[in-house]
């Protein structure tokens, strides 16, 4: 499955179904541009849930307040529309692996 790119609009939509794992990131960011390919690799590789970017910096600050986010990049997992974990800070590969495991239970 791709990933889809979301914005305040259409964030509501995209979480409310099954396991979604959310990178919250900036263009200008260092660390999120470092994780840009080790998100979209765990995407290529866990096909069976769904993965989103939400660019904090397009005039979507609604839903980055919502969930608290202070720093980026941070991602955040979401089982049928609730938040079950979150992390912040550059993940590598396997720490990112780690963490879909843990959503996956």
């Amino acid at each position: 499955m791709s990933i889809l790119h979301i914005n305040d609009e259409s964030f509501e939509k995209v979480i409310t179904d099954g396991i979604v794992i959310i990178d919250f990131w900036a263009e200008w960011c260092g660390p999120c541009r470092m994780f840009g390919p080790v998100f979209e690799a765990s995407a290529a590789a866990n096909t069976d849930i769904k993965f989103a970017k939400f660019e904090i910096d397009e005039g979507n600050r609604r839903t980055p307040a919502k969930y608290g986010i202070r720093s980026i990049p941070a991602v955040l997992a979401f089982k049928d529309g609730e938040v079950v974990a979150t992390k912040t800070g550059l993940l590598s590969a396997g720490e990112l692996e780690e963490f879909i495991k843990e959503v996956k239970g």
